[in-house]
């Protein structure tokens, strides 16, 4: 199976939503799926309707090496999460970025076979590019990149790029896709979005694009992912399609 970093170093792209839909998606369709709350802001963990005490979380792995399986918590969706806490804030002054700290979270999965396993790893990460967002990225065999359309989201992309750019130097490639989120038909600058991101990006742009949605919306507000609370919906039908074309690309490896 695939580990998967959703990131951009923008803020309010959607990281959140994305994984909670994505592994919802993905739980619909009969798998497994493992996401993991590495944002200090707890926003997935919020999302799933969760408020665990500070030792159930991932902050417990980085802080007390408890056993990353020991930490999760299965959904009513079907969907297993590793919470997060705003404590998790502490670990960019505890930990270093030398290679040893920013390798932990990946040995760990191996270790405990989360990366070899049937089961599809989604990791939410916090757009600040510190210990937290690296340690993602040293974990994950593929980058998705959400991007609003809007025009200082293609900036956070941007220096994305840079960074996997620099990761590739060291020999740690990571393919990455991107596409376009909170997309708005017939409004001007989703167009002209649409058409940048499909310029600069190519074949490593999604066809799928994912509307501006009330549906979306209103589950985040009822602590729901899209297919529990809205599962006829246009929301729910964006991400079931974005999905299906992660899978038919290649890009994320499951087995059926």
């Amino acid at each position: 199976m695939t580990i998967i970093a959703v990131f951009n170093q923008k803020g309010g792209v959607g990281k959140t939503t994305t994984t909670a839909n994505l592994a919802a998606a993905m739980a619909k369709n009969g798998l497994t799926p493992l996401a993991i709350d590495l944002d200090p802001q707890a926003h997935l963990t919020a999302l799933s309707g969760l408020n665990p005490k500070v030792e159930r979380t991932v902050y417990s792995f980085f802080n007390q090496q408890t056993p990353l399986s020991d930490l999760v918590t299965q959904l009513p969706n079907q969907v297993n999460l590793i919470p997060s806490h705003m404590e998790l804030a502490r670990v960019d002054m505890m930990l270093s970025q030398n290679r040893h700290d920013l390798r932990r979270l990946k040995k760990a999965m191996a270790e405990e076979m989360l990366s070899s396993s049937d089961t599809p790893v989604l990791i939410d990460c916090c757009p600040m590019l510190g210990v937290l967002s690296l340690s993602a990225l040293m974990a994950a065999d593929v980058v998705l990149v959400p991007v609003t359309a809007e025009y200082l989201a293609m900036n956070g992309a941007q220096q994305l790029d840079q960074t996997l750019k620099g990761l590739a130097t060291k020999g740690l490639y990571r393919p990455r896709k991107v596409f376009i989120n909170r997309y708005q038909r017939g409004h001007t600058t989703s167009e002209k979005v649409a058409h940048e991101l499909t310029r600069r990006y190519g074949k490593d742009f999604c066809n799928t694009r994912v509307f501006e949605s009330q549906s979306v919306l209103e589950s985040v507000g009822q602590n729901k992912d899209v297919f529990s609370f809205a599962p006829d919906s246009e929301g729910a039908e964006d991400f079931s399609y974005l999905l299906d074309e992660l899978i038919e690309s290649g890009f994320i490896k499951v087995n059926m």
